[in-house]
């Protein structure tokens, strides 16, 4: 168990550089305590393995020091394998060697094992990109991810809803979500999220760009989306919906779904329920309402209920017999 830890401890410190004492006990659940005797015992194996004390110190391995211990077992192997994500490889501008590694991968497993990471190929496939989407034009993505990648300062003009600005910005990660590609960057220090595709010119500066020591890109990812979420949809109705209401709500609102699931009341006739379910403020929350039809009655707030009212009288205008 302890040869076991004491190698991963050193891949995670050749791959992630820098580390302290809370981190790696956090990441493989053992006391601080533990994690200075397993440093005392690399060190003492003679990995040039060093403590840097203050606010930002940690354990790190000595400048040009790689280990060799790079064997795979075929379960890594073929998880290795799992973890690629299809296209994405691709948009980076890194679908070749993406493909290389693959290849040398099974070329090096034993044969058993080759044969089973094929046949994981062969039956699994990943596709990240959205139902009725096309693929989004991504002229800079591979010169963003080389920025990232390389830790070198851009300078962006970015195309929002409602204008077009420039940046100068310190990158530090993309995220693919849902078929898009959002870069998040710096700027003066605090961390931004931007659509890739709305990026509409790119410059690499010849700087290096300032990373926060600390930055986590999937804890902010994962706090700035449920802000953004939240702040999306501000605005909550109070509804009548009918077991179809629900089905299409569950197919193409998610999370309009849960809400309603979570909130909802018995009401008539039976098998309809009454629910609150968060929405965006204004012609986007009436608009999201009139989509289901006749399989949802919006309770309240009032000037919603007036709203949807007013909007559903404009489009049955629009429909009514017309005289040629």
């Amino acid at each position: 168990m302890r040869a076991s830890r004491l190698l991963s401890i050193l891949i995670q410190l050749q791959a992630r550089g820098r580390l302290n004492a809370q981190e790696l006990a956090r990441a493989f659940e053992v006391s601080v305590r533990t994690i200075y005797r397993d440093i005392d015992h690399l060190s003492a194996a003679g990995v040039p393995v060093y403590a840097e004390r203050g606010r930002d110190g940690g354990f790190a391995l000595h400048e040009g020091y790689r280990t060799r211990l790079t064997g795979f077992t075929p379960a890594e192997a073929e998880a290795l394998l799992f973890a690629g994500v299809g296209d994405a490889a691709g948009a980076l501008g890194v679908g070749a060697q993406a493909l290389a590694a693959q290849l040398k991968l099974l070329a090096s497993l034993p044969e058993a094992a080759s044969l089973s990471a094929q046949r994981i190929q062969a039956r699994f496939h990943v596709d990240p990109a959205p139902w009725y989407a096309g693929a989004e034009t991504l002229p800079h993505l591979p010169q963003l991810a080389q920025a990232v990648w390389r830790d070198r300062r851009v300078r962006i003009v970015y195309e929002s809803w409602n204008k077009t600005a420039a940046h100068a910005l310190d990158p530090m990660g993309l995220v693919l979500k849902n078929g898009a590609w959002y870069l998040v960057a710096a700027a003066r220090g605090r961390p931004l999220t931007f659509r890739a595709a709305n990026i509409a010119a790119l410059d690499v500066l010849d700087e290096k760009a300032q990373r926060p020591p600390r930055f986590d890109l999937a804890r902010y990812w994962t706090a700035w989306a449920a802000a953004f979420e939240k702040t999306l949809f501000s605005s909550e109705a109070r509804v009548r919906l009918s077991p179809q209401a629900m089905r299409d709500l569950r197919a193409n609102r998610p999370l309009l779904a849960a809400a309603a699931a979570r909130t909802q009341r018995p009401a008539r006739p039976p098998g309809w329920i009454e629910a609150d379910i968060p929405l965006e403020p204004g012609r986007q929350g009436v608009r999201a309402l009139l989509a289901l039809g006749a399989e949802a009655e919006t309770l309240g707030p009032a000037p919603l209920r007036a709203a949807v009212a007013a909007e559903a009288r404009r489009v049955a205008a629009l429909h009514r017999a017309r005289r040629d």
